[in-house]
């Protein structure tokens, strides 16, 4: 019998076995906000074959990580990772995707008007998650560090809203980018920005994906 079931939901497959991350990312499954999609539905969805997904993710299974198991860590283990890896290096990620955003709608924007828009979501994201990680280091993290995770619903409600709201600003710039794929035309610092918006939805994606799919169910189950 097959490890990987069409029937599994994405967020808890990709709890379970990290290293079949990368390969839902690389096929545009959606993993965090979407966490709740059953494999087959997103294969569905995508169009893509779902035996052969399934063979894919299960090849990944193989590969070995020196990678922790953050779905297993301990707690404080864990929000000590979301700080460090994502909410610190966030500000000067968003500060960067701006600069770009602002030269190319300088440069381009006369000709290329989709620009503006992605600059005006990238500025969306700045405004909505940056208020955002203060809200889980000064109110939800501490409640969970302090074994009140029980009591927290209001604030992971809260939290799931906006995890949602920032998967469609996403969503919006890998359809204004066609899937971060740069025009021929595209100067460097396009092609770059088309980089590092690809990178930083993945960055996100993971970050999103441990709270809502490993952080946030143990705490409010008290552990």
């Amino acid at each position: 019998m097959s490890l990987i079931q069409p029937t599994d939901a994405l967020g808890p497959l990709a709890s379970a076995h990290p290293t079949a991350v990368p390969v839902l990312w690389d096929l545009g499954l959606d993993f965090c906000c979407g966490g709740a999609q059953t494999l087959g539905q997103a294969c569905t969805d995508k169009g893509l074959d779902v035996r052969q997904t399934v063979a894919r993710i299960e090849a990944a299974l193989t590969v070995q990580s020196d990678q922790p198991h953050w779905a297993r860590a301990p707690l404080p283990a864990l929000i000590d990772h979301l700080v460090d890896r994502f909410h610190q290096p966030m500000p000067a990620d968003l500060d960067r995707l701006k600069a770009m955003a602002e030269k190319l709608v300088r440069v381009h924007g006369d000709r290329h008007p989709r620009l503006a828009r992605m600059r005006d979501v990238v500025l969306a994201l700045e405004a909505d998650l940056l208020p955002h990680l203060m809200k889980e280091e000064q109110i939800l993290f501490p409640l969970i560090l302090a074994g009140r995770g029980a009591q927290a619903g209001g604030p992971v409600h809260v939290m799931h809203l906006e995890h949602d709201a920032a998967g469609e600003l996403l969503a919006e710039l890998r359809a204004l980018t066609d899937d971060h794929t740069p025009p021929e035309e595209a100067c460097g610092t396009w092609r770059g920005f088309y980089s590092a918006l690809k990178t930083f939805e993945g960055e996100l994606m993971q970050h999103i994906h441990l709270e809502n799919n490993a952080l946030f169910p143990r705490a409010l189950a008290g552990e």
